[in-house]
Parts: C-alpha cells; sequence; structure tokens
C-alpha cells in the first residue's frame, strides 16, 4: 500500500494534468491525497489495488474486505464532486448508471460500486448494442432535474473556453482555426437556450460507458451533470458511424426515441470539440476531416 502511495497514487504525469486543469492550487492536493485516502480506506474498509488516470482527480480501484471491488473517485474540485454525486443520487436504482455507494463531499470523494468486467465502448469499437445505449438515454433523461447543476450554457461554455486554451500551441491548431470553435459556441448557445429540459449526463461519450457483462450490459459513469436539452448526451454516439464513412445521419438513426434535429443540430455545433481530440493526438484522419466538413 505505501509503495502505491508513493508511486502509483500521484505519479508526475498525473499531477501535471490535475495543475493544468485546476492551477497551481493543485499541488497541495496532490501533497495531501496518500493521507486523504489512508483515511478514507480505513473508513471505509478497502484496499487500493490500482490507480487510474483522469483529467478531473484520481480514480482508485479498491476491494474491500470481502473482495467486492470499489471504485473511490477523488477529486479536488468539490463542485464536481458534489454535482456528480448528486446526480448520481438521482438516477439512483438505474441499471444504466453507475450506483453511488457513499460520498465525503468535504473531501471531494465519491465510493461508487465497481463494474465488471468493465470495458469501455471506446474498447469495443464498432460492436455498440444501440438498444441499451437507447435505454441508457431515456432512463438518465427520465429522472426530475433537480439539485446544485450548472445549466447547459454554463456547460458548453466551459468546454469552449477549456477547448481554445487547449488548442493553442497544440498539433490541432494547424488544422482548427480559431474562429471555428467560436461559430460552435455561438451555435451551442443558441440550441441551449432553446430545446426541452432534462438531467443530462454532460460528458456521455463511449469512453464513460462501461460493460457491466451479459446481465447488466452498458453503464454509464462519470458525468458531469447539466439541465438542459437531452439531444447533447447523444453527439458522440451519433457520430460513431461516421469513422467507417458513413453520414451522422446513420447514427441519429439509430437512437430514434431523440429529437433527430436537435441531434444533428449539437452534431453540428461541437463538431470543433469532436475532431480537436483526436487533432490533438494524431492529425487528421478521414474521420475529423468528415466532422469538420459537417460543422461547414
Amino acid at each position: 500500500m505505501a509503495e502505491l502511495m508513493d508511486n502509483a497514487l500521484m505519479d508526475a504525469a498525473a499531477r501535471a494534468r490535475l495543475v493544468n486543469r485546476f492551477g497551481p492550487a493543485a499541488q497541495a492536493w496532490c501533497d495531501a491525497l496518500p493521507a486523504l485516502v489512508e483515511r478514507l480506506c480505513r473508513q471505509w474498509g478497502l484496499t487500493v489495488s490500482e490507480a487510474r488516470p483522469g483529467n478531473t482527480g484520481r480514480t482508485l480501484l479498491c476491494r474491500d474486505g470481502e473482495g467486492v471491488l470499489k471504485v473511490l473517485k477523488l477529486c479536488p474540485d468539490r463542485a464536481i464532486a458534489t454535482a456528480e454525486a448528486t446526480a448520481l443520487g438521482s438516477w439512483a436504482g438505474l441499471a444504466r448508471v453507475v450506483q453511488i455507494l457513499d460520498a465525503d463531499l468535504d473531501h471531494g470523494a465519491v465510493l461508487l460500486e465497481g463494474l465488471e468486467p468493465g470495458g469501455t465502448f471506446t474498447e469495443r469499437g464498432a460492436d455498440v448494442p444501440w438498444d441499451q445505449i437507447g435505454e441508457l438515454l431515456a432512463d438518465i433523461h427520465g429522472v426530475p432535474a433537480a439539485g446544485p447543476f450548472p445549466t447547459q450554457l454554463e456547460r458548453v461554455r466551459f468546454m469552449f473556453g477549456l477547448a481554445e486554451q487547449r488548442l493553442a500551441g497544440s498539433p490541432a491548431e494547424a488544422h482548427l482555426p480559431l474562429e471555428s470553435l467560436r461559430t460552435g459556441l455561438a451555435r451551442s448557445e443558441k440550441l441551449a437556450a432553446s430545446g426541452p429540459i432534462a438531467l443530462v449526463h454532460g460528458d456521455l461519450h463511449p469512453g464513460n460507458v462501461l460493460d457491466a457483462g451479459p446481465a447488466r450490459g452498458a453503464v454509464a459513469i462519470d458525468p458531469r451533470p447539466c439541465v438542459g436539452d437531452p439531444a447533447f448526451d447523444a453527439i458522440d454516439w451519433a457520430v460513431l458511424p461516421m469513422a467507417d464513412g458513413a453520414a451522422v445521419e446513420d447514427g441519429i438513426a439509430k437512437l430514434p426515441h431523440l429529437d433527430g434535429d436537435r441531434v444533428r443540430a449539437w452534431c453540428v455545433a461541437l463538431a470543433p470539440l469532436v475532431a480537436m481530440g483526436p487533432l490533438r493526438r494524431g492529425g487528421p484522419t478521414p474521420f475529423t476531416d468528415a466532422v469538420l466538413r459537417m460543422a461547414g
């Protein structure tokens, strides 16, 4: 345990990501993390087995005294942890959402059930159970939007602001004009201010949906909840077929319970953000070219 604390719990790369995300104040949080984890593990009867990377905190895979997998999430920003815990509390009992077991929000800590085998749908490629994704979206959007959640307008302004900071000096800068981000923001602001209202996951890409095994299937994790248009949560799923040369309409057709026109409008608005991640990591591809053409 001590060796994990000293090495994997907060390595240099993890510390750099958190300082980049939250500023210099995150240094003190990183320094204090081992003591916090040790206290929480005593409190909840856990043994840490693995630390997972993340941009807004640390995710620790743990086992309880009976060997059951549990997940301890910690974040320097208590507001983020509180919003996640409140959203998961709103979704309590939904099989397609990870269940919250406990929380210490004064310290930005949330304890979740473990999901096994736990592979993401990013790793599944084209093998997506679209019926389960449709059920997941319908379930989370069917819950009343009550809690300390930001508006969708606040969410998209934050997303585009962060993207603008990250664009400068990145490999994506040569392929993604700043004006594209600003056009996308204007479109997103218009959509966020119109449309229906629901409790929205806010970050429902395939990497935030895990395979919980044959009995349970697709389960959402890591919400960045906001209140706004439920079509927003379909963006990353609607564009998936574009990676194989299909049109966005092919993805939209796989989620028929949502307003297809609004899903497409959101895909157009957020196209610069959809393309930016791959452009930062590896440069243009047929997928990024198609996504940016969609934005016009």
